[in-house]
């Protein structure tokens, strides 16, 4: 059998979104005197939902010294937008398992992919947009990274 070890970056990401829902659903309610409200308020109705990654595997490349491969499944439910980001050294590749998404690399054009298509980002690549064009049914990616050994694979920029 051979050896699985989740990415330390991609695991936090995804443990961290689940710690973030599970702990708004365990807290009780707060004492208040003044009705809930019954709209979202203008900084939460203005932000779509974003993506959530899920770890597969990470294992060192035998044959490339130095580097290692990871793939994470990146599902985006329905209106989803990633915060733009960029990969730092790592080679990405993506693969359309469900849906449509709309991604565009800075200084390239806006392109749609659809269920079956792929694209490659180089390392260093500037990720200004990824969205699910889908306003109703969710989309999902297989998403790998070769890279240095416990490089954080996805960061978002700051002003996003």
């Amino acid at each position: 059998m051979i050896g699985m070890r989740i990415a330390g970056g991609v695991l936090a990401v995804a443990t961290l979104a689940v710690a973030t829902a599970c702990a708004a659903s365990d807290q009780p309610a707060p004492a208040t005197t003044q009705p809930a409200a019954t709209a979202p308020t203008p900084a939460t109705a203005s932000q779509p939902p974003t993506e959530t990654l899920t770890p597969l595997l990470q294992q060192a490349l035998p044959n490339v010294q130095g580097k290692t491969f990871t793939s994470v499944i990146v599902t985006f439910p329905p209106g989803a937008r990633a915060a733009s980001h960029r990969h730092g050294d790592a080679f990405v590749y993506a693969y359309v398992l469900d849906g449509t998404v709309r991604s565009q690399l800075e200084g390239q054009p806006v392109t749609t992919f659809h269920q079956g298509q792929n694209w490659i980002e180089q390392p260093g690549a500037h990720h200004v947009l990824t969205e699910n064009t889908s306003s109703t049914e969710p989309a999902k990616l297989l998403v790998a990274f070769v890279a240095d050994p416990g490089a954080q694979l996805k960061v978002d920029d700051p002003h996003s």
